[in-house]
């Protein structure tokens, strides 16, 4: 593996190998010790280490030796050259382009020479510190070596069999592959071909095509220009500039500056805590090489644009008050009152104020349940065809708007987003698309997880629809399905159905909460677009409803932090997410391998997690005690919804504490653990780009003195006690309340009450119970509700009613109050349930406000 990395390198291992056969065992202790060290602390980035320090013990290993020693302080990472060359010639490269270092350049670099296409193809997939690949042409195809563990590897990356490639077809379909498993990479082609022709084919794959032998001067600074695109950051270092300058502030904002702080004597510590840039880059100006969010023409606008080429969208857009403003913004954007809309019930409580606030009426979509667990889980794709398939025979599909969806749930359930935007397209061409990706942020920068993104799998449908391959496929399709009744929904359902190349439309948002996955601060979030429709449909309404939720005052540090997250996924993204997911792998695997605690607790698996009917890779588990790790390439290419596997949900039902308690009793008071969701009987523990090792370790070492205390406590019981924790535990493990669905809109709600369609109109209700008189309380304890529902009336409320968790409305407006939400809100041990008010009950429409509205 090691010629895939500069270092250590081929030739210390060979130097190790040489060590091990000379039975030199001192010095090839000192020489391991050396690079692991070098390996472990990443010291290699940041200065020379001399590797031929352990032969003569005189020699201070972290001395400055090179003359280019300054420059390796700088940002460092890695050139694949992809070239059949000899050991000398390779060598020779790069003291070449050692030699052109400068004092001025901003970053350092390390060639990796490679011999293959197979190898190239492993080292990107591999080496993370890799940011620039120069491919050129007389390289071979295959690898000499022969390492299976690393050809399903290979397999997943090529998509297909390579040995059909013709020699001068190598470059430009090897850049094609690398640029589809790690677009952020600077390709460079350098070709013996018509170079003309050349640059014509890799398209925006390649960021120059270099004929012949390229001169390495033009190579070198062509390198670190790609390097400074990336790295740049146009809004932070504009507000790091105004800061510097001296200026007299005659504005807003006394704090601007510090100065309300410098002058002061009794708010000093706050200056002192914080350190006083934050407060030097804190104005209301937005002049002065600074800018306006609301209408951006500088550097925000730069910022932007580079936002939207690392996460991949045709426009991106910031906001500094969260991805609850940024969803409200797109659906005002997008949706009339009238508009039919179908919507994830599970969602954020602010997409279904968004609907309110537009007019909307909507169609909720049930999740399928995970009872033995108290969550959801996501909506089959069945189901969401049956709703479109229903409205197209009820003649009301020219009023469907948007699809909301949830990807990833926060449980960590990921949609087969292309799949459903596929089928849904074939009903409904125009179907705007709307993926609240508050939770995936992270996704775009592992070659797995962004197969699953909405802005990904828009950009795959937009280049397939327009192939040729797909209008045959279409055209074989259509005389298939020419044979069943366009009427008949249960036909259809079984189908994979494909849209219209000639009408398909690709109009597809996604609202990220870049503050929970990435590097940036609080409320930090971001809307990406691909939309065909943007300018001709959407600019306008779409200006006005950013105007409308957006401050004119918006926090210049957040919109910074954004710019600077940015940056970071751009060069170390794939880096930092490989390095997340392993870690929480490792939890997986160490949990349940150990005895002590698997004996208490489970990780939830994604054959708990997905039923087996949306699972059609058969996979039960990313790991398992016995068969070790699983291959997972199958399950997230097809399977209707996978698991994220940076999300480890654990079962704690054994313990005989609910999952509210076993946080906040045990994890946060006891610990200092946070967690960021429970259920019933589980916890959520979510590992992000800024998890350790050390962090992995401290909260297997506090899971461990839990089920030692466990162990404890069950031996030290009484006969009594131990029937109580045993009921505790049945409870928490057999005796869970079902999950209800949506139940339904009253008819006072629904627009049109004798149709076969379910839409219902929240405005109308939401409004209605501004009216003191068209609202009272039935108590949920006292008896009222009981006796109101026994005797036949229909109860709806007039509030959203939110409890936390699941963090989502278990009834909304207008909604009709069934037995089952009765049952689950009893029997829900959580304290916070946003609408309900304990000492006063359920707030509901009076009989009489809902006859005046039949």
């Amino acid at each position: 593996m090691e010629e895939y990395f500069a270092f250590p390198g081929r030739h210390a291992v060979h130097q190790i190998a040489g060590l091990l056969q000379e039975e030199d065992f001192e010095t090839l202790f000192n020489l391991v010790g050396q690079i692991v060290g070098a390996l472990m602390s990443e010291s290699y980035r940041r200065k020379h280490v001399n590797l031929s320090a352990h032969l003569d013990p005189s020699v201070d290993e972290d001395a400055d030796e090179e003359p280019d020693e300054r420059m390796r302080r700088r940002p460092y990472f890695e050139v694949l050259i992809v070239d059949d060359l000899s050991q000398s010639q390779q060598r020779q490269q790069r003291q070449n382009l050692v030699d052109l270092r400068r004092e001025e350049d901003g970053f350092t670099y390390e060639p990796v020479f490679v011999h293959s296409f197979e190898d190239a193809l492993i080292a990107v997939l591999f080496n993370q510190a890799i940011q620039s690949v120069v491919i050129r042409f007389g390289f071979r195809l295959h690898s000499n070596h022969n390492m299976p563990v690393l050809q399903r590897y290979l397999n997943q990356a090529q998509h297909g069999d390579i040995d059909d490639l013709e020699p001068q077809d190598y470059g430009i379909v090897l850049a094609d592959i690398i640029a589809s498993v790690r677009p952020e990479l600077d390709l460079f082609l350098v070709t013996d071909q018509a170079v003309e022709d050349i640059a014509g084919r890799v398209g925006a794959a390649c960021r120059r095509v270099f004929y012949n032998r390229e001169d390495f001067l033009e190579l070198h600074t062509n390198i670190l220009r790609g390097i400074d695109s990336r790295y740049e950051t146009p809004f932070f270092n504009a507000l790091k500039h105004y800061s510097k300058q001296p200026t007299g502030v005659f504005h807003a904002m006394p704090i601007s500056r510090g100065k309300s702080i410098a002058k002061s004597h009794w708010i000093k510590d706050m200056g002192e805590f914080y350190g006083m840039n934050i407060f030097m880059a804190e104005t209301s100006a937005t002049s002065g090489g600074l800018d306006s969010l609301l209408e951006p023409h500088g550097p925000i606008k730069k910022a932007q644009e580079l936002a939207a080429r690392a996460f991949g969208s045709r426009q991106t857009f910031f906001a500094t008050n969260g991805t609850s403003t940024c969803n409200k913004i797109v659906v005002q954007a997008l949706v009339r009152p009238g508009d039919i809309v179908l919507v994830d019930r599970d969602c954020h409580k602010s997409h279904h104020y968004g609907l309110v606030l537009t007019g909307a009426e909507a169609i909720y979509l049930d999740s399928y349940p995970l009872h033995e667990y108290s969550m959801y889980g996501a909506v089959p794709l069945r189901d969401i065809k049956r709703n479109l398939l229903e409205l197209r025979k009820a003649g009301k599909l020219d009023r469907v708007k948007m699809l909301l969806l949830t990807n990833c749930t926060f449980d960590g359930i990921v949609y087969n987003v292309e799949r459903f935007m596929e089928e849904c397209l074939a009903i409904k061409p125009d179907l705007v698309f709307l993926w609240d990706e508050a939770w995936f942020g992270f996704a775009r920068f592992g070659p797995t997880y962004r197969t699953r993104t909405g802005m990904h799998a828009a950009e795959t449908l937009r280049k397939k629809y327009r192939s040729a391959e797909y209008r045959k496929l279409y055209a074989s399709k259509q005389k298939q399905l020419a044979k069943i009744d366009p009427d008949d929904v249960e036909a259809h359902l079984g189908k994979h159905l494909y849209p219209d190349p000639d009408k398909v439309r690709i109009r597809v948002y996604t609202t990220q909460s870049t503050h929970k996955t990435l590097t940036a601060l609080r409320q930090g979030s971001m809307i990406h677009m691909h939309d065909q429709d943007f300018s001709s449909k959407v600019e306008e309404s779409f200006h006005e409803a950013y105007m409308t939720h957006t401050s004119t005052s918006p926090n210049y540090q957040i919109l910074a932090s954004l710019d600077v997250g940015r940056r970071q996924v751009e060069l170390e993204g794939f880096e930092l997410v490989q390095k997340q997911v392993e870690q929480a792998m490792i939890l997986r695997q160490r949990i349940r391998t150990h005895p002590l605690l698997s004996k208490h607790f489970k990780v939830l698996t994604v054959g708990d997690m997905i039923p087996a009917s949306h699972r059609q890779s058969g996979i039960e588990s990313y790991y398992d005690p016995e068969r070790g790790w699983n291959e997972i390439w199958d399950a997230w290419a097809g399977d209707e919804f996978c698991l994220d596997a940076t999300r480890v949900t654990l079962f704690v039902g054994g313990t005989g504490l609910d999952g509210d308690s076993f946080k906040n009793e045990i994890l946060m008071d006891k610990f200092g653990i946070q967690v960021n969701k429970t259920s019933r009987n589980t916890v959520l523990f979510m590992t992000n780009i800024g998890t350790t090792r050390s962090s992995i370790a401290y909260l297997i070492e506090v899971l461990v003195k839990i089920a030692n205390e466990l162990e404890e406590q069950a031996e030290d019981m009484s006969g009594p006690e131990r029937k109580v924790q045993e009921r505790k535990v049945h409870s928490l493990t057999y005796d869970l309340p079902p999950l209800p669905d949506f139940s339904r809109f009253h008819n006072a709600f629904r627009p049109d009450p004798d149709g076969t369609t379910p839409e219902g109109d929240m405005r109308s209700a939401y409004f209605l119970a501004y009216g003191e008189g068209e609202c009272e309380y039935l108590g949920l304890t006292d008896g009222t509700l009981d006796t109101a529902m026994n005797a036949g009336r229909e109860v709806v409320s007039a509030t959203f009613v939110i409890p936390y968790p699941p963090g989502f409305p278990i009834l909304v407006p207008g909604q009709v109050i069934s037995a089952e939400i009765i049952e689950f809100l009893r029997n829900l041990d959580v304290k916070e349930i946003h609408g309900y008010r304990p000492d006063l009950g359920l707030r509901v429409f009076t009989e009489e406000a809902l006859n005046n509205r039949l």
